[in-house]
């Protein structure tokens, strides 16, 4: 029984690799998304990526554009499009508060993770702004010196 909890957590949440070496992420959402049946399943099974994603106001609206769920392997001719934009549940004074940031310029909307909250699927998506390439670098430097910091004091302990 074990071993099949921690399978069904394996899948539990998609995560977008890239976005926090890419960007500062600002300020965090957390919205709903408005998906068909067969996408939930490959999204259940694992077969999503959001990397690359991100999100636009369109009419008032959030729509979160790039993100791949595959075909459901079990569908029929009704299965969906893999890249196909999808709509963002928010709250009004939420949507507000995005369209003026990205309309400030600077920032993008991008998805961090996609996962389930109960039976229904949630994505944080974050305000952020693109880093320049010193900034990557810093926060590589950064990884490092931790990385080694900790190494140390396994050494030192045991």
């Amino acid at each position: 029984m074990p071993a099949q909890k921690k399978e069904a957590r394996r899948y539990a949440e998609i995560r977008n690799s890239k976005a926090f070496h890419e960007y500062f992420v600002n300020e965090r959402f957390e919205a709903g998304i408005k998906l068909l049946g067969t996408e939930v399943k490959s999204i259940r099974a694992g077969r999503a990526q959001i990397v690359g994603a991100f999100g636009r106001v369109e009419r008032g609206e959030v729509w979160l554009h790039n993100a791949h769920i595959d075909p459901y392997d079990f569908g029929n001719i009704n299965n969906h499009e893999a890249r196909r934009p999808r709509k963002l549940l928010l709250q009004q004074h939420q949507i507000r508060k995005i369209a003026e940031a990205l309309t400030a310029g600077g920032r993008a909307l991008v998805p961090l993770r996609l996962y389930f909250k109960d039976a229904l699927v949630k994505v944080e998506i974050a305000l952020c702004t693109g880093k320049k390439l010193y900034d990557k670098r810093e926060t590589l430097k950064k990884k490092v010196e931790m990385r080694e910091a900790d190494k140390a004091i396994k050494q030192r302990r045991g």
